[in-house]
């Protein structure tokens, strides 16, 4: 009896050291690194998306814009980053591919470039170097001075006109493929960072046999408004992303004032700031038309 009652003390013993450490010792709590938002949220499935999407582009074919200008040049390859001072802008584009954009210094409202594409070729205009580049907008070249040194060097009318123009999803060549996740945004409240809920359609496209992944929309739930736009190439880099902020209605359409394109393998990025918007006005070829200025040294890209 002895033995059998020392037995049961003993298994008390240990139950006791194997118990009261879970529960006092060997747990602990730790904040989460980020909050989800709790802002109230919309919901849309891919069809809805896709449809939205399809809708917007549609219903814009030509703009006008007046905008400030801010590029940067720089990241880790090169070590550094350099700010530009913003300048004035003028931006015309018509469907489908044409783009006309002049930067315009401050005071002396005197060009610092000229740039315009009808189709696949571009033109651009940097008078301060008295040079006129002619090159391919779909051909990925190095940029023809170093990176860092010249960023007008790198910028084409296509990398323009994509990010303000939202090309529809052609649902005969292209694949639209639904993903839900969060992004991180700024909590006007606390002005903390948060995680929110947005919805992503990723666009696949067909390259002779292969698929790949073309671009993605990014739409915020709190408004199913595109917030970002990545583009890829058919190796899967990202070539140009694109943050889209701050909509306001123009001619009774929705459009985003602020647009930040960034060029990850160039290391350049533009910010765009429209002051004024004027969708589907009247737009003629001859403001299509770009020269080259009699004396100009001629480049190709």
């Amino acid at each position: 009896m002895a033995g059998s009652r020392r037995s049961r003390i003993l298994q008390r013993i240990l139950l006791l050291i194997t118990v009261v450490p879970l529960g006092a010792c060997l747990s602990r709590s730790r904040p989460v690194g980020l909050r989800t938002s709790i802002a109230p949220l919309q919901t849309a499935t891919g069809k809805d998306l896709i449809e939205r999407i399809n809708a917007e582009a549609s219903e814009i074919q030509t703009l006008k814009a007046t905008v400030g200008i801010t590029a940067s040049v720089g990241g880790s390859k090169l070590g550094k980053i350099t700010e530009y001072q913003e300048i004035r802008g003028y931006i015309l584009a018509r469907k489908p591919s044409s783009l006309r954009m002049i930067g315009l210094f401050p005071i002396l409202q005197s060009h610092v470039f000229d740039m315009v594409s009808s189709g696949q070729e571009f033109k651009l205009w940097i008078p301060s170097k008295n040079q006129f580049i002619v090159g391919d907008n779909e051909e990925v070249r190095p940029s023809i001075e170093p990176v860092g040194k010249a960023p007008l060097g790198n910028l084409k009318p296509q990398v323009i006109y994509d990010a303000l123009l939202l090309q529809a999803i052609d649902l005969q060549n292209e694949l639209a493929v639904l993903e839900a996740s969060e992004h991180e945004v700024i909590d006007h409240r606390t002005q903390k960072a948060t995680l929110q809920p947005d919805y992503s359609l990723n666009i696949i496209k067909q390259n002779g046999r292969e698929w790949y992944l073309s671009r993605k929309v990014v739409f915020d739930r709190t408004d199913l408004r595109p917030h970002q736009q990545p583009l890829y190439d058919e190796h899967g880099s990202i070539v140009t992303d694109v943050r889209y902020d701050e909509y306001r209605e123009f001619n009774g359409v929705l459009f985003p004032t602020n647009i930040q394109i960034w060029r990850p393998q160039e290391e350049y990025s533009i910010k765009l700031v429209l002051a004024k918007l004027t969708i589907n006005g009247p737009i003629v070829d001859d403001q299509f038309v770009l020269d080259i200025p009699t004396g100009a040294g001629l480049a190709s890209r």
